[in-house]
C-alpha cells in the first residue's frame, strides 16, 4: 500500500496491479537498492540521498520513466527525485538508468502528497515537475485532480524562491482549471502571460506527439515562486 490508510481523504490516484516485464522485475531486484529511497514520516536529507550537494528537482507521477530519464541525462548538475506509485514503471525508470548509467535519479514508490508533506522541507527543492497527470475528465471525478488549491500551496511551499513549478497537460478543461489555481496562488508568479511555451528541457513524448499530429493540444504552464 503506498499510502497511509489512516490518512482519510481524496486520492488523485488509484493503485492497480500491473504486468512486470522480466527485464523491470530485474531491475527493480539489482538497482532499486541503490536509487530508491523508502517512504519514512521523516525529513529526507537531499545531500545524504544524492551523495551530493546539487539543486533538486521533484516530479510527480513519472509514467514510465521516458521523460524522466531524459531530462536527468540532460542535466546532470541536477539532482531528480521523482515520485510513482505503479511498479511497472519504477521498473521501467530503474532499467533505463541502469541502461543509461544516470547518477542523478532517486525514485519513491508513495503518494507524493505524504512525500511532500512529511520529508521534503520548506524551500529546498528548485522546482516541481506535473506532466500529464490524470484529468480524471468526468465531472464526479474532478474532486481527485491532482492541481488544486491546497496541492499547490503545499508544492509552493518547498520550492525556494526563484524556482518553478511546471505544470503540462493535453486535456483543454484541466488546463484551464491549472491555469485559475496556480495564478490564485499568491507565493506563485505567472512565467508567461498564460500559457507557456514548452520548455526545451521537457521532450516531446511518443503519445503527445501523435496527438499533436492529429490536431491535439497540449498546455504547459511554469509558474515561478515569488
Amino acid at each position: 500500500m503506498f499510502y497511509d490508510p489512516t490518512e482519510h481523504r481524496i486520492r488523485s490516484f488509484v493503485t492497480r496491479a500491473g504486468r512486470l516485464s522480466t527485464a523491470q522485475a530485474r531491475a527493480i531486484e539489482t538497482l532499486a537498492p541503490q536509487f530508491c529511497i523508502p517512504y519514512d514520516k521523516a525529513p529526507l536529507d537531499l545531500e545524504t540521498a544524492f551523495g551530493r550537494t546539487a539543486s533538486t528537482i521533484f516530479e510527480i507521477g513519472f509514467g514510465m520513466g521516458e521523460t524522466t530519464a531524459a531530462i536527468a541525462s540532460s542535466m546532470p548538475d541536477k539532482n531528480f527525485l521523482a515520485v510513482e506509485v505503479h511498479t511497472p514503471g519504477v521498473g521501467s525508470l530503474l532499467k533505463q538508468i541502469g541502461e543509461q548509467g544516470l547518477t542523478n535519479l532517486r525514485l519513491m514508490q508513495h503518494d507524493a502528497f505524504e512525500i511532500i508533506t512529511n520529508m521534503i522541507a520548506p524551500d529546498s527543492l528548485a522546482g516541481v515537475h506535473v506532466f500529464f497527470p490524470d484529468p480524471w475528465h468526468k465531472a464526479r471525478h474532478n474532486k481527485r485532480r491532482l492541481i488544486q488549491g491546497p496541492m499547490v500551496s503545499l508544492l509552493a511551499s518547498r520550492i525556494a524562491p526563484g524556482g518553478y513549478l511546471h505544470c503540462a497537460t493535453d486535456w483543454q478543461e484541466y488546463a484551464e482549471q491549472m491555469l485559475e489555481v496556480l495564478s490564485a496562488e499568491p507565493t506563485l508568479q505567472n512565467s508567461a502571460d498564460g500559457y507557456a511555451p514548452r520548455p526545451d528541457y521537457r521532450p516531446v513524448t511518443k503519445f503527445e506527439n501523435r496527438g499533436l499530429k492529429l490536431g491535439h493540444g497540449v498546455w504547459d504552464l511554469v509558474f515561478l515562486k515569488r
